[in-house]
């Protein structure tokens, strides 16, 4: 019996003997090495060379029913990157794979989700020649993991699209884009696919459809035409995915034995009362975010509510794309960041996107969003605070919002498909600059989250949930997207101006004491 189950402290034979726990990383958050080993240009390495369009500095000053915002105008146009960095070195992880490696299997994690470049593979994006320097990097990471008894959980698309396939071809708003996805993924399954034997197509299609081409506070940072080209890249990466996971099928799986996921973000939603609107409201929510990408997979089409909502802007699947897509996963990775009330709003505001205005949501909890590459702001009421707030504005800490999600997402799948599910947690420090090394590495909420949302995945199996694995992100302090490197993620400490040395939290010690505790009394899996 495990000891939540006796009311007691969390432990590791609270899971069973097989459940994974790990951790995650992305390729151009930590590897760096942007001109070495015959790597070509991503999106992310032209986005953040480039200066931005409006970038506000901005105060916030709450009342119970507005946020008003004071702009710096002086700092008009600035970069991309909110303090002026890249991932052009990231934290080495190019040149310090062995180094992280083993400090991972010292901690007692077992298996690693990490992303390989699409342009260290090729190098232009086209499929025609690889890389082979990159290609041997891969190896060779794969190769020391494996020495160090993790197991390898590759991503194939974590953001990092090759500069040239935006350029010559428009990226994800094309349909080229597919065949030259699948292309890509052909090759990482022929050259790591005898000991890969966990894929994930795309990691988070939302954040690329919505922030890099409706918003553009993400590379490519689009912002024309946001009504439609969301969705149109949303498409596209439904159907890359589904074509990568066909030519998996037909060409490796016998030989290989692997399985293909997808891995989706989504919040969870909470109706802010009773009412239908608000229940209806909730429900549309989680549409707009895991419906987007599932429901195709599992019923051919975007969900009714989209469909209602966003009308011509929403592209049309054709019989030959359904049967391509139809089925075409082998687990479900979750994403999960935080948990909002929402409340029905059937008149939104004219100047909120495109993509939030035709939800007719509000979404209590968050405080703004700010565009910092397109001619407009946006925002929403800060309302109620849901609960207590990590670093970030938009991100609060509620354990019970995923495991209602992860029972929920149980509930909706479809009988016999025996789909499973891998969520992926996380919450933020700021980088404090002034603190001690011993201040930024005692980062007792950290520690605090992560006993609450593993226990409530303990929880969430307990009531059916077909979970099998966690992963943390992220294993390292990183480079950030947008945010650059003012936001700290990490299990580790990367001490950006000593030498980028690692140095684990006081959250990493307590994985380690977690992964080691009751280890030879774990259960069996009974689900």
């Amino acid at each position: 019996m495990g000891s939540t189950e006796r009311g007691g402290e969390l432990t590791r034979a609270d899971f069973p003997e097989g459940f994974v726990f790990g951790v995650a990383t992305s390729a151009y958050q930590i590897e760096g090495a942007r001109n070495e080993g015959g790597k070509g240009d991503s999106i992310w390495d032209v986005f953040a060379d480039n200066k931005g369009l409006p970038h506000f500095d901005y105060v916030l000053v709450s009342s119970d029913i507005l946020i008003y915002l004071i702009f710096d105008i002086e700092i008009l146009f600035s970069e991309h990157i909110i303090d002026g960095t890249s991932g052009e070195v990231a934290v080495d992880h190019y040149h310090r794979y062995k180094e992280d490696i083993e400090l991972m299997a010292k901690l007692g994690f077992r298996a690693y989700r990490f992303s390989i470049s699409w342009s260290r593979i090729f190098p232009d994006g086209l499929g025609k020649e690889i890389n082979e320097q990159g290609v041997a990097f891969y190896n060779n990471l794969i190769d020391f993991m494996i020495e160090k008894g993790i197991q390898p959980y590759a991503t194939l698309y974590h953001w990092d699209l090759p500069h040239n396939l935006h350029k010559t071809v428009g990226g994800w708003l094309s349909d080229k884009i597919v065949e030259y996805f699948a292309l890509y993924a052909e090759a990482c399954f022929a050259n790591f696919g005898d000991r890969v034997k966990h894929w994930i197509t795309i990691n988070e299609p939302l954040q690329t459809s919505v922030n890099g081409y409706g918003i553009g506070i993400f590379a490519p940072g689009l912002c024309e035409g946001v009504a439609a080209e969301p969705f149109l890249a949303a498409h596209h990466q439904i159907l890359a995915h589904a074509a990568s996971v066909d030519v998996y099928r037909r060409k490796f799986k016998a030989v290989q034995g692997g399985q293909v996921g997808f891995v989706i973000d989504c919040e969870w939603a909470e109706p802010l009362s009773d009412k239908m609107e608000d229940q209806a409201a909730a429900a549309r929510r989680i549409d707009f975010q895991l419906g987007w990408y599932l429901d195709p997979i599992y019923f051919g089409d975007y969900p009714e509510s989209m469909r209602q909502r966003v009308g011509d802007h929403l592209p049309r699947f054709s019989e030959k794309d359904r049967e391509l897509i139809r089925n075409k996963i082998d687990f479900i990775g979750l994403n999960h960041y935080t948990s909002r009330f929402i409340a029905n709003q059937p008149n939104p505001q004219p100047d909120e996107i495109h993509f939030y205005q035709v939800q007719q949501i509000e979404r209590i909890g968050t405080i703004l969003q700010l565009s910092r590459t397109c001619f407009f702001v946006y925002k929403w009421s800060s309302g109620e605070g849901i609960g207590e707030r990590a670093a970030s504005e938009w991100l609060y800490i509620l354990p019970w919002g995923i495991r209602k999600r992860l029972i929920m997402l149980q509930g909706n799948m479809i009988a016999g498909l025996q789909q499973f599910s891998f969520p992926l947690l996380w919450m933020d420090d700021e980088d404090d600059p002034s603190a001690t090394l011993d201040q930024v590495l005692n980062d007792t909420k950290r520690v605090g989250f992560f006993k609450a949302y593993v226990g409530a995945v303990a929880e969430a199996r307990k009531d059916g949930a077909d979970v099998r694995g966690y992963f943390a992100w992220s294993f390292l302090d990183n480079f950030e997207w947008a945010m650059g490197f003012t936001k700290r993620f990490g299990l580790v400490y990367v001490d950006y101006k000593n030498g980028l040395s690692r140095h684990p939290k006081a959250s990493a010690m307590w994985f380690s004491r977690f992964l080691n505790s009751e280890a030879a009394y774990s259960k069996p899996d009974t689900n």
